[in-house]
């Protein structure tokens, strides 16, 4: 698959970069992404849910009447779970709910997302941004020289550039990842994939150390 190099002012630059269709070109399996984002999602979740029982709850432990005779139903004491203030009868309990993804699952459910984006041409190499400070106003008119400023986009680096992100942050729409961190969620989540060049060439290079 080949992709053109634009450059920071959104023209052809000339270069362009072959993505290797073993990563951008299958038929996406929907089952798997569905699962890498569901294990994703799940994971977020603090599973730090909590009521009491009847044995936390704050009350009188003794017993409220006599057991008999008195024409009344049994009575123990007040934190009775049904009484107004007694303990809750199978309340939530802190747990996880993250749960394990086979390694080649989530590999395929990560090619898969690239090759969705790839399927609807939703991405973008640009030549490597440079910055010497950040400057978010740089950026902001480098995503809308490449018309992908009113969409949600993931912009991937291949190393940290504290420049970079700190000039990505202050864009709502603009989620920075580096190539290492990339997942199946964030590719989901956003609208087009933007690569730098460097991070596109990493793709090659790997495809390339695979054959040999």
């Amino acid at each position: 698959m080949q992709v053109d190099v634009l450059s920071i002012k959104g023209k052809k630059t000339g270069r362009t970069i072959d993505l290797p269709d073993e990563i951008f070109g299958i038929e996406p399996n929907q089952h798997v992404i569905y699962l890498a984002v569901k294990q994703y999602l799940a994971a977020q979740r603090q599973g730090t849910h909590k009521v009491k029982t009847r044995a936390e709850v704050q009350g009188a432990s003794r017993k409220l009447h006599r057991q008999k005779g008195t024409g009344g139903s049994r009575k123990g004491n007040i934190r009775n779970p049904l009484y107004k203030g007694g303990g809750t009868i199978f309340g939530p309990k802190p747990h996880g709910y993250d749960f394990k993804l086979n390694r080649k699952v989530k590999d395929l459910a990560k090619i898969s997302a690239l090759s969705h984006k790839a399927k609807n041409s939703a991405i973008f190499v640009v030549e490597d941004v440079k910055m010497e400070v950040p400057k978010t106003k740089e950026l902001a008119a480098m995503l809308d020289a490449i018309n992908v400023s009113d969409k949600k986009a993931l912009f991937v680096v291949p190393d940290y550039n504290d420049n970079l992100l700190l000039s990505a942050r202050n864009i709502p729409s603009v989620l920075t990842s580096l190539l290492a961190d990339l997942n199946t969620y964030d590719l989901v989540n956003a609208d087009v994939l933007v690569l730098t060049e460097d991070a596109a060439r990493i793709f090659s290079e790997e495809e390339v150390g695979a054959e040999a």
